[in-house]
C-alpha cells in the first residue's frame, strides 16, 4: 500500500489496511528524535534503555512511549491522532529525559510498524523537534544515560558494537538525519516530504542473515528476499555491518 500522505483521510485508510492484515489493533504511541547544533554539525539526543528492562534493556533510543488515556484528555481534539501523538511525544520527553517541548514545534517524520508476531504492537509516529537549552536529566528507571552524537558518530558506534546499540526504527532515523549542516535544514526538509510509513517484516535468510523488509519492497508481501524488484529494506544481523537498501533514494533531502 502507498505510504500515508499528511492527510488525515490516507491515514485513516492505512489504519483500515492495518486492520484487515492484522489480529490485533495497533496500539499508538510516539517518539521525539531532538535536534541541537554543535560546532561538529547536528547532533541527536540518545537516550539508553535501563540495561536491566525486561523489554529491549540496553537499547539506545529517542524518549517515547505508548498512548496514555491523559494524553488525550489533553488533547482540544481527542479523536486528532496527529495532535495526541505530538502530545505523548512531549510528555514522554519530559518524564524521561526532563526537558519541555512545544508541541507546535513537533515536525511529522516516519510512522513505524512492527512485524505481526511482535509481542509489543506499536504504531508510533516519529517526530523531530528542536532541542530545548536546558539540560537533560534522564529519570533513572526505564532511562539510565544519555549521549548527544551527530548521526554519521551514533552509527559508527552502532558498528563498532556489533550492530547491538539500535533497533532498525533507530538506525534508519539516524540513517537519514545523516548531511544536515544544521537543526533548520533538517526540519524544513522533514516539512517538505511525506511522512515516510515503515510495516515491517523480519525475515532471516538461509546464510542466516537478518533482513527487516518494508512495505514495498517486493519480497514484502511473500517474506521472500531473493524476489526480483523494488527495494526497500534493512540488512540487520548483529555482529555484521548494517545496509539500508532502497531503490530510487526516497531519503531525506
Amino acid at each position: 500500500m502507498a505510504p500515508p500522505s499528511r492527510r488525515g483521510a490516507h491515514y485513516e485508510r492505512w489504519l483500515a489496511d492495518y486492520a484487515r492484515r492484522s489480529s490485533s489493533a495497533p496500539v499508538p504511541a510516539a517518539t521525539a528524535v531532538l535536534l541541537r547544533q554543535s560546532p561538529g554539525g547536528v547532533q541527536i539526543l540518545l537516550l539508553r534503555r535501563n540495561p536491566d528492562m525486561p523489554v529491549m534493556g540496553g537499547v539506545w533510543a529517542f524518549p517515547g512511549g505508548r498512548v496514555d488515556p491523559e494524553d488525550r484528555a489533553a488533547a482540544d481534539n481527542p479523536d486528532d491522532r496527529y495532535e495526541v501523538a505530538r502530545i505523548t511525544a512531549v510528555r514522554e520527553t519530559e518524564e524521561e529525559a526532563g526537558l519541555q517541548l512545544d508541541p507546535r514545534a513537533l515536525v511529522r517524520f516516519s510512522h513505524w510498524t512492527p512485524p505481526p508476531d511482535f509481542d509489543h504492537q506499536l504504531a508510533t509516529w516519529f517526530f523531530l523537534a528542536p532541542a530545548p537549552p536546558d539540560a537533560v536529566q534522564v529519570d533513572g528507571r526505564e532511562m539510565s544515560e544519555h549521549l548527544w552524537l551527530t548521526p554519521a558518530e551514533a552509527l559508527r558506534r552502532h558498528t563498532d558494537a556489533g550492530g547491538t546499540w539500535f533497533l532498525p526504527p533507530t538506525y534508519v532515523t539516524v540513517h537519514e538525519l545523516q548531511g544536515f549542516a544544521t537543526v533548520s535544514d533538517a526540519l524544513a526538509a522533514a516539512q517538505r516530504r511525506e511522512p515516510m510509513f515503515y510495516d515491517t517484516r523480519l525475515i532471516t535468510t538461509a546464510d542466516g542473515e537478518g533482513v527487516a523488509l518494508f512495505a514495498g519492497d517486493a519480497g514484502y508481501e511473500t517474506g521472500d528476499p531473493d524476489v526480483p524488484g523494488a527495494r526497500h529494506r534493512l540488512w540487520a544481523t548483529e555482529g555484521r555491518p548494517w545496509r539500508l537498501e532502497r531503490s530510487g533514494g526516497g531519503g531525506l533531502t
